[in-house]
């Protein structure tokens, strides 16, 4: 799967958001070594503190489906003029997964008209994970 497919899947994931209180649809995609594609989107709830974010939801449901390493790159998308990066609680959410599996996945964090591509550990330095509990 090229970039912008993954791209492209992040953008359809958003188009499920749940986010009445916001109309902030984010969507993100997964995607691993084997090739496999994971979504997620944005969930809101009332009690505002109880969202849950689309990486994070992506994230789950790869854990849920035994998926333990290989995360190669994770497109974000939002709407909004600039590029959209994970939030803070994503990035680590992130950093757990990739730690599984050794990888430090390139972040697609997308803008209407670019893409700014980073690494996982530029957004994240020094990241507490699995590794750091040896």
């Amino acid at each position: 799967m090229t970039d912008e497919e993954l791209i492209a899947a992040a953008r359809t994931a958003s188009r499920h958001s749940y986010s009445p209180y916001s109309n902030f649809a984010v969507g993100a995609a997964l995607r691993f070594a084997d090739g496999s594609v994971v979504t997620g989107t944005n969930i809101e709830n009332a009690s505002y503190g109880l969202a849950l974010c689309a990486e994070a939801v992506a994230v789950s449901k790869a854990m849920a489906d035994g998926v333990r390493g290989g995360l190669e790159s994770v497109a974000v998308t939002g709407p909004g003029a600039d590029p959209i990066t994970p939030c803070g609680r994503c990035r680590q959410v992130l950093n757990e997964l990739a730690q599984l599996g050794g990888t430090d996945p390139e972040v697609l964090c997308v803008g209407p008209d670019n893409v700014r591509k980073v690494r996982l550990s530029d957004l994240l330095p020094d990241a507490f994970g699995p590794a750091s509990l040896g």
